[in-house]
C-alpha cells in the first residue's frame, strides 16, 4: 500500500484576524433597538470590530403632510441616542471597551439601513424586531434586511 503525502505546507490559524471588521446595528430608540444595540456592542467586543450604530431619519414628507416638525424631533432622537450612548460607553470604560461611530442617514428605515451598511462595508448587520403590528402584513424591516441576503443579520427581540 503506497501512501501519498501533499506538498501543500499546514494551514496555521491566526489568531484575531477572522470575524467581522464593522458590526452595523440599526437604532430608532425602540427598546427592541436598544437591545439589540447591547447585543451587538457585546459582539463588537468580543470580535474587537467596530460598532457603526446607525439612526435613520425619516423623510421629511411623511411628518411635513401632517404638520409636524419633524426635523427637529428627528434630529433631538439622533441627539438623545448619542447621549445614551455617550452614557453607556462612560459606565462600562476600562470594564468593556468598544470602538463605535454614530451614523445617522436619511430615508425609510429599510433604504437607509442598506445605504448604511453598503458605505460602512458592514460584515454583519443587527436590528431589533419590530414592535409594529402593521409589519406583519407589509413586512418588517428585519426581514427584508434577511431577504435581502447581503449580510449576516442578526434580529434581537
Amino acid at each position: 500500500m503506497t501512501e501519498q503525502h501533499s506538498q501543500q505546507p499546514a494551514h496555521q490559524f491566526e489568531r484575531g484576524t477572522d470575524g467581522p471588521k464593522v458590526i452595523l446595528v440599526g437604532v430608532d430608540g425602540s427598546d427592541s433597538s436598544l437591545r439589540a444595540a447591547a447585543y451587538a456592542g457585546g459582539l463588537a467586543r468580543r470580535q474587537h470590530a467596530l460598532l457603526a450604530v446607525v439612526y435613520v431619519q425619516p423623510p421629511l414628507a411623511a411628518g411635513a403632510a401632517l404638520g409636524v416638525p419633524v426635523a427637529e424631533t428627528t434630529d433631538e432622537i439622533a441627539q438623545d441616542l448619542v447621549a445614551q450612548i455617550r452614557e453607556a460607553t462612560e459606565r462600562t470604560r476600562g470594564i468593556f471597551d468598544v470602538r463605535w461611530e454614530f451614523h445617522t442617514f436619511h430615508g425609510d428605515p429599510y433604504a437607509g439601513l442598506v445605504r448604511a451598511a453598503d458605505q460602512l462595508t458592514a460584515d454583519a448587520v443587527v436590528v431589533g424586531a419590530s414592535e409594529s403590528a402593521g409589519h406583519r402584513i407589509v413586512g418588517s424591516v428585519a426581514v427584508r434586511l434577511v431577504k435581502a441576503g447581503r449580510w449576516p443579520v442578526t434580529v434581537v427581540p
